[in-house]
């Protein structure tokens, strides 16, 4: 067996150290949690009656309290095409418990928003703390007692990360995350691209723009680019979350179907009263930690996970930052491309091997950790393999060498040596820029500030050809306790244009770009933020800025003495309307970007 690299190694157990408090303080809370009446069999008569009350033909089973019943959390709506498949789950979950003597029950619903439908408008600046809030109803459903497991069903961008910050308080409880799969490939992304920033040049119009649109988004399931949704999916994967090779499998397929029977079956035989227990606190660890990060930089994920990522471990007592990203990022290579980092969508991906490819690969390099607990198996190596059916019955066998190496590419041929995350740092304080999708000329762009405070002056300033030339774009008072943190995903289209046009452009906010950035270098999450006197606020128009990744800065390069002496300019109004002034609370009191800017984790550790 190939020795763990020495950079994974080094960077898990200054994680361990740095942790060990918060840790243990963790792991006493879900063992309190478990023997603490944290449970049925603890509930009064009137308590278990209104649990079992409209139970219908499983009453007698939950009622005698011999058998798991399985809480099922579900973010379903019809209006979210990934989600929109999981309205029969429930049925299928509770017919599939029964054949091994379990019951289930929906817990509770949490809300899923779109970021595909909010992009770009007032809504967005809600999507961040969506994922506080699916933590709060997660944190609702499971209070409860009545379940000995739950099944998360969930996909999107804070819908993941909420599911498993809620569910981690419950930490004692065996739990399996559910996917729902990709919808079929439409338009190609390519394509789609080129459409959008005709466009934006209006050289067509809204008409074509929606046909395109429609054609690319057409169908229940996942969006197909590899964007923060699906790369929520890869980092269950690591972290031995799903049943093996879950999450790419589409809607409506006899093998979606029974990977869902199977993650039933399987939550009935890890409770606490087997010999199998398989607690999520325990699953999450440092190490399951760490394979997420590695996961993101060998298949060049989502950089919202830079947020996602510790605001998920740090619910588990796990403390890591953006220093750890960068460093596992030098060391991990990266094995695909899949757009916007690539041609082909995760349909493609898949096809090639997808990530049972990826964590195959990465085991055999020495790249990931083997021993860590999953909810399927004693460690990750059969994560390795793929589902298939065979005469009707589900199977995994094992992947065979890639079947597209201009998707996939084993360790020892990837297509470049790192994972393609920075960590930039400097007078303008600490940022992250994925460049795996980035071509290296454009890695460092050292031009004049343009300085925006609303992503709508920057598309109007475009309009106007006021960015004809080598710019980098500011935009300020984008961060969570500014407006919440929205993505800033509808600049892409003109920033494109104009380094088509042979400009050198860059995007620098304290905001977030999509998970779906990609060819336009794009500084982002700067932290300090611009409310509370982050250094961005003191730029002004024509500053020379530069942005590198080659040597990892971010910085105003003025003269320091008038940089020390300049004021911070006046904060915008805050939001109101569409909701964002309900969410005034979480803005007050969120935490900085690298910690995750989750409010209600700094709210819950301020008091333990």
């Amino acid at each position: 067996m190939t020795d763990l690299h020495p950079t994974i190694a080094k960077v898990t157990e200054r994680i361990v150290q740095r942790s060990a408090a918060s840790r243990l303080k963790y792991l006493d809370l879900i063992e309190r949690g478990r023997d603490a009446g944290t449970n049925r069999a603890q509930l009064s008569c009137g308590n278990l009656a209104h649990g079992f009350a409209a139970s219908g033909e499983d009453k007698p089973v939950i009622r005698t309290g011999n058998a798991m019943n399985i809480g099922i959390v579900t973010a379903y709506n019809d209006m979210l095409s990934a989600h929109q498949p999981y309205g029969r789950y429930p049925e299928q979950i509770k017919i599939a418990a029964r054949e091994v003597g379990a019951t289930a029950q929906v817990a509770g619903g949490v809300p899923a928003m779109c970021d595909g439908v909010t992009q770009g408008q007032a809504g967005m600046d809600l999507s961040l703390f969506s994922r506080d809030t699916i933590a709060l109803g997660t944190a609702v459903a499971l209070s409860h007692a009545m379940f000995e497991g739950a099944l998360l069903l969930g996909i999107c961008d804070k819908i993941v990360p909420g599911l498993l910050i809620g569910a981690l308080r419950f930490g004692h409880l065996p739990t399996i995350l559910i996917p729902a799969g990709p919808m079929p490939s439409g338009l190609a992304n390519k394509e789609k691209v080129r459409i959008r920033q005709l466009y934006a040049e209006g050289k067509v119009g809204r008409d074509e723009l929606l046909e395109s649109e429609s054609a690319s988004y057409h169908g229940a399931g996942t969006c197909t680019f590899y964007g923060t949704a699906n790369s929520n999916q890869m980092m269950m994967e690591m972290m031995g979350l799903h049943m093996p090779a879950a999450s790419f499998v589409n809607p409506g397929t006899k093998l979606r179907t029974e990977l869902t029977r199977a993650a039933t079956h399987r939550l009935a035989q890890i409770g606490w009263d087997g010999e199998d227990y398989r607690p999520l606190g325990h699953c999450i660890d440092e190490k399951a930690i760490v394979n997420a990060i590695i996961g993101l930089m060998a298949t060049g994920g989502s950089t919202n996970h830079a947020i996602h990522l510790p605001a998920i471990a740090r619910a588990a007592g796990i403390l890591i930052d953006w220093t750890d990203f960068a460093e596992i990022s030098d060391a991990v290579p990266l094995l695909a491309r899949v757009y916007p980092n690539g041609s082909g969508d995760v349909n493609h991906f898949h096809a090639a091997g997808g990530i049972s490819f990826v964590i195959r690969e990465l085991l055999d390099a020495g790249l990931l950790h083997r021993d860590v607990m999953t909810v399927a198996r004693q460690d990750l190596t059969d994560y390795g393999k793929e589902p298939v059916l065979e005469d009707e019955a589900l199977v995994w066998k094992d992947v065979p060498a890639s079947r597209d190496e201009a998707m996939l590419r084993p360790a020892a041929n990837p297509f470049q040596p790192d994972g393609g995350m920075k960590l930039l740092q400097g007078n303008l304080g600490r940022c992250v820029m994925k460049v795996s999708a980035v071509d290296p000329e454009r890695w460092t762009i050292e031009a004049p500030a343009a300085v925006f405070q609303d992503q709508d002056d920057v598309l109007r300033a475009f309009k106007a050809g006021e960015l004809e030339r080598d710019v980098v774009v500011v935009v300020r008072f984008q961060g969570p306790r500014a407006n919440g943190m929205p993505e800033l995903h509808k600049l892409t289209p003109a920033l494109g244009v104009l380094q088509d046009r042979g400009f050198k452009v860059a995007l620098l906010t304290d905001g977030r770009m999509s998970g779906a950035s990609g060819k336009v270098p794009a500084a982002i999450h700067l932290s300090p933020e611009a409310l509370g006197g982050g250094p961005i606020g003191k730029l002004r128009d024509g500053d020379l800025v530069r942005v590198c990744a080659e040597t990892g800065a971010v910085e105003a390069l003025v003269d320091p003495a008038e940089w020390d002496a300049r004021d911070q300019p006046a904060a915008p109004p805050p939001p109101y309307d569409t909701g964002r002034e309900l969410f005034a609370l979480f803005r007050h009191h969120s935490d900085l970007a690298e910690q995750g800017a989750s409010p209600l984790l700094a709210a819950m550790e301020s008091e333990l």
